[in-house]
């Protein structure tokens, strides 16, 4: 099978995180022994036209079976590209976004397949619309998190490494602080209210994030919504206590495993739990085993297995696809 992929919002100096979670996904299919070709572009007005051309030019050069999109405005430019079949995986900002989202659901109307990266993507979040659930044509396809990158590290040697201060306990805001969805005001009061010091994500690259969330005592994940939440899957994935909003996989993930919150953000109950954690010398959690289930190769086989129903036995034939659940199985 010969797959593109489409993205617009791949890594830069001031995000060299960005679109990794894609990559990792586009990395897991190819060890299937598939052939995917991934085609990235910017984002910004001027970008779209030349990407939409780019586009038609490589489905005309080459014999791809469909054409896999990431987020909305990236799975137009496949649209109106003349792609078939297309899926279009939408992720959360593309969703939820006061223009974008009404532009993402138009969009529903045109492709093969309508995949969330979580069942969340499909209701109303904060007041706002999630996506049409066409019958037949819709899935809940996550990335999933690349657990080469993550694992527990000695906390001690994680500071150091990062030159931090043996001495000292932190807290962990994943993501960019001036992301207003991601709710760094949250944060910044929890730290206040426990006075340690907190560190921030935003420009940490991918090979060292495990070392900033096993440094941290806790790490916050604070948002309004979430599209998916790989930063709650990736601490798990390093046994690391994870306080988090119930947005995206958060609520299933965070259930049952000690050392956890999920909960709506409340100022007191947060100060709490996180005054908490930093009175144990090195608290962990037993996550690895639930980040496991969601990681990048698990993910990708649910990804191989919606490209073959859409495809059925005759290339290009779009067929029923099966729903796939936030627990890996079919509802």
């Amino acid at each position: 099978m010969r797959v593109l992929t489409v993205m617009n919002f791949g890594a830069d100096p001031a995000a060299p995180q960005r679109g990794r979670w894609v990559v990792d996904q586009v990395e897991a299919l190819r060890q299937t022994g598939m052939e995917v070709e991934l085609f990235t572009f910017q984002p910004g007005k001027a970008q779209y036209l030349p990407a939409t051309r780019r586009i038609r030019n490589l489905i005309r050069e080459n014999d791809f079976d469909l054409v896999h999109a990431h987020y909305g405005l990236a799975g137009w430019c496949a649209a109106l590209a003349g792609a078939k079949p297309v899926v279009v995986t939408f992720h959360g900002t593309d969703v939820r976004h006061r223009i974008v989202g009404p532009m993402s659901r138009a969009l529903t109307r045109r492709i093969e397949l309508v995949a969330g990266a979580s069942k969340a993507l499909f209701e109303t979040e904060s007041g706002r619309p999630g996506l049409p659930r066409p019958p037949g044509r819709t899935a809940v396809l996550p990335c999933g998190a690349d657990l080469s990158r993550f694992d527990q590290i000695d906390r001690q040697t994680a500071k150091e490494k990062l030159g931090l201060d043996p001495s000292k306990r932190y807290l962990f805001f994943p993501a960019d602080p001036t992301r207003p969805e991601k709710r760094f005001d949250r944060a910044e009061e929890v730290a206040r209210n426990t006075g340690v010091e907190l560190l921030t994500g935003g420009r940490i690259a991918p090979e060292e994030m495990s070392l900033w969330i096993n440094a941290a005592n806790a790490v916050l994940v604070t948002s309004d919504n979430e599209g998916f939440g790989l930063a709650c899957l990736e601490t798990l994935a390093c046994n690391v206590p994870v306080m988090s909003t119930p947005v995206g996989v958060a609520p299933h993930a965070c259930s049952g495993v000690e050392q956890t919150l999920c909960k709506d953000y409340e100022t007191a109950s947060w100060s709490r739990f996180a005054s908490k954690m930093l009175e144990i010398d090195d608290p962990r959690t037993q996550g690895r085993p639930v980040s496991q289930s969601f990681s990048a190769g698990r993910m990708a086989d649910r990804v191989a297995v919606a490209y073959r129903e859409i495809l059925g036995n005759s290339k290009g034939k779009p067929v029923p696809v099966v729903e796939l659940g936030n627990d890996g199985g079919s509802r």
